[in-house]
């Protein structure tokens, strides 16, 4: 696994809510195997939804898998291209993330970071300093809403990028789990744990 920022050290301050947000399909437009900054679109609503977040008391962390660069589709250079980019774009809108972590590895190379493996979150520990109570996943895919519910935190599947084509199976997978939700986009996600008590289902 692999850093790509952190504002702040786990030790600088009380423990936190957190939200993990999948990067390609709900920070951005979906692109595949993105590589070229130019090309990155943030969705609508991200920044007005991150904005509340964070002035609610949540920590922003990203945590992506980069499969394209263990098969050689990109760069670790090229992806650092694209986070910087993504930066900029973030921080014209008076947000950012407090920290991002991705994992490089192609799937056969079975590592411990790749979602829903536990590598990214559990590094996410070591520079953030998080309570998985009341704390959340928001991705586009099963793996991202399996890492928030395996290490028992919510977890919410968004409709943007691939999210349509996951439905079904999140919602097979966790029928009645009242800390999965499905909806249709980043803010809207924002919007349903914000209106909940510390992540607790009213």
């Amino acid at each position: 696994m692999a850093l790509w920022k952190t504002k702040i050290n786990a030790s600088d301050r009380a423990a936190k809510r957190a939200i993990f947000l999948d990067r390609d399909g709900v920070v951005i437009a979906e692109r595949h195997y993105l590589s070229d900054p130019e090309q990155v679109k943030i969705l609508p609503g991200v920044v007005e939804a991150m904005i509340r977040a964070h002035d609610a008391g949540f920590l922003l962390v990203g945590v992506s898998n980069q499969s394209g660069i263990g098969r050689g589709r990109f760069s670790v250079s090229d992806f650092e291209s694209v986070m910087t980019r993504l930066d900029e774009l973030l921080e014209q809108g008076g947000i950012s993330f407090d920290a991002f972590l991705y994992c490089p590895h192609a799937p056969e190379e079975n590592c411990k970071c790749r979602k829903p493996q536990p590598g990214l979150l559990q590094e996410a520990s070591c520079h953030v300093n998080y309570s998985p109570n009341g704390s959340w996943v928001v991705g586009d895919k099963l793996c991202d809403v399996n890492l928030g519910r395996n290490l028992g935190l919510g977890g919410i599947l968004v409709l943007t990028g691939h999210g349509l084509n996951q439905a079904d199976d999140v919602a097979k997978t966790w029928p009645d789990d009242p800390m999965v939700k499905i909806v249709a986009d980043l803010p809207a996600a924002i919007d349903f744990i914000l209106n909940n008590d510390r992540g607790q289902m009213l």
